[in-house]
């Protein structure tokens, strides 16, 4: 089924969401639009609200605030006339749409999610679900011509390689997925929220440099009560936040970059190895935290990239790979966008992509 909405020139219109650990964004996007309209943003009903509860419980949770959401969506004015509907989802998932696995949504095991099939059947119109980062690679996939590496820093890490026209990621959902690389095998390793310890994701994520950051201001109260992060905090560790860190780290606050150095050589270390694994030159970091702290992220990140070395380049060559995605939060929504585009060009009316 398409619909050519009048609004948009004839163009098809498509109801878009990004489905995050922390936010759930709904809105409108039609044919090669350059940016979503009428957005809403919620939070989202699962770990970062209800960590007490089960994984299984909040994956329930999770799916109907999704699901009656899109229906809300559908059903108002913003919604009406909408072709198709597209959800970038936080988590891995097979090919034809079935989520393994949703670390940042409701932490730990629970059962295999056909979600495609669920919001087909519950919303009536053509569903395409993908993993999120998948979801975001499709937006610069037009203007990257040579292979590249998106990396999003939020509450979470996640990555994924665009090349060759398509994202690197099996049919059955393996791959794309270095937070959760092991990258300490300690037994007292920083836990990550997939139940696993010692992950890039635990340790280099927003909520990783949060912990390391309150870690480091009890373990040294004098350096922390001089650093740009002791008034805001009211001198309590447990208050220091990621809009803190963000704002001292882009003034150049000692403490609280020190810390961020610390957390971002796993992330270089993960950057040097797919690099001399596959060869990719082209690194684009996304989300909240990193975003937040802007062209300092990937400054520090090359710093220590640099020190570590890349086999085959100049030293003046390896920050040359990093930069900053687009400063908005609208990856998932553009990116899944054009993902529909692409698939219902060629006849899939539903389903999902790893």
């Amino acid at each position: 089924m398409t619909v050519a909405d009048p609004a948009t020139g004839g163009r098809r219109a498509y109801v878009v969401a990004d489905l995050g650990g922390t936010t759930l964004r709904i809105g409108r996007i039609s044919t090669a639009a350059d940016s979503p309209e009428s957005v809403r943003r919620v939070t989202t009903e699962g770990l970062h609200r209800y960590r007490e509860l089960p994984a299984q419980e909040l994956q329930g949770m999770v799916v109907e605030q999704l699901g009656r959401e899109l229906e809300a969506y559908l059903g108002s004015p913003d919604g009406a006339g909408a072709s198709a509907v597209g959800v970038a989802f936080a988590g891995p998932m097979t090919k034809d749409g079935t989520v393994l696995a949703g670390p940042t949504l409701w932490g730990g095991s629970a059962e295999p999610l056909p979600i495609a099939d669920i919001l087909t059947r519950r919303l009536g119109v053509p569903v395409v679900v993908a993993n999120d980062i998948t979801a975001a690679a499709w937006r610069y996939a037009s203007a990257e011509r040579a292979p590249f590496c998106l990396i999003t820093v939020s509450s979470g890490i996640g990555h994924k390689v665009f090349r060759n026209g398509e994202v690197l990621v099996s049919d059955s959902g393996h791959g794309g997925e270095i937070g959760h690389w092991r990258v300490d095998p300690g037994a007292d390793a920083v836990p990550c929220e997939c139940g696993g310890r010692g992950h890039l994701g635990g340790m280099a994520s927003g909520r990783g440099v949060l912990l390391a950051a309150r870690r480091a201001a009890e373990a040294d109260p004098e350096s922390f009560r001089r650093c740009a992060l002791a008034g805001p905090a009211g001198g309590d560790p447990a208050r220091i936040t990621n809009e803190d860190l963000a704002r001292a780290v882009r003034a150049d606050d000692a403490f609280a970059t020190q810390v961020l150095r610390g957390c971002l050589v796993p992330l270089a270390l993960a950057v040097n190895c797919i690099f001399t694994a596959i060869g990719v030159r082209r690194y684009l970091f996304i989300g909240g935290f990193a975003v937040a702290v802007g062209p300092r992220f990937v400054g520090l990140l090359g710093e220590e990239l640099t020190k570590l070395g890349c086999f085959g380049l100049a030293e003046e060559e390896i920050p040359e790979m990093l930069s900053l995605g687009a400063a908005d939060d609208d990856h998932g929504l553009i990116g899944m966008a054009r993902m529909l585009t692409e698939t219902l060009a060629v006849g899939a009316g539903t389903g999902g992509g790893a």
